[in-house]
């Protein structure tokens, strides 16, 4: 009966009541993703238009928002902050397909560090590569069912910024792209 105790008792880390949470050099998937407020298709959508002049110069992006289509998975605009320092660039894609992919299907890497998060009430994921030197920063949030906004962000220089710094600014855009495409649909 103590074996059965012990065994139970490593799972967790803390001795607090609540939930029970992994340990910390333990990997968990993400969890099941939450219900939607409202499906928020992207079919036609132009990940361009998803941003207001305000909110450009809140991100301080300085050049227009282009298309790119660099080995993308859908419709992807870039958005450049390069006039000063710290230089870097947000690619925004409407991907067609569900989050659901990244959490356990074809889409998800075991090399990756995936934390559930809540984007205006919309399933998301936020990875980054789960070893080395940061260098990017994805947030991926499942706006409808098979309807994925893609958003990244890449700094010219890694070290200008920390890992949370990129995930979240990564955060920020798609929550800027998701607050414009619920107030157009």
């Amino acid at each position: 009966m103590l074996g059965c105790a012990a065994v139970l008792l490593t799972g967790c880390t803390s001795t607090e009541g609540g939930t029970p949470s992994p340990a910390s050099g333990d990997r968990a998937r993400p969890s099941e993703p939450q219900r939607r407020p409202a499906e928020l298709s992207l079919e036609g959508v132009d990940p361009c238009t998803l941003f207001t002049g305000a909110q450009l110069d809140e991100l301080k992006v300085n050049s227009v928002p282009r298309t790119t289509d660099e080995g993308r998975d859908g419709p992807t605009c870039s958005l450049d902050a390069d006039r000063t320092p710290p230089y870097h660039s947000f690619y925004v894609e409407a991907v067609p397909a569900d989050l659901r992919e990244w959490i356990d299907g074809d889409r998800h890497k075991d090399v990756m560090t995936s934390d559930s998060i809540d984007v205006l009430g919309f399933p998301a994921l936020v990875t980054h590569a789960r070893d080395g030197a940061a260098s990017d920063c994805e947030t991926l949030v499942g706006v409808a069912e098979g309807h994925t906004l893609r958003t990244q962000m890449y700094p010219l220089d890694p070290s200008a910024f920390t890992q949370r710094q990129m995930c979240d600014l990564a955060t920020r855009v798609a929550t800027l792209a998701v607050q414009n495409l619920q107030a157009t649909r």
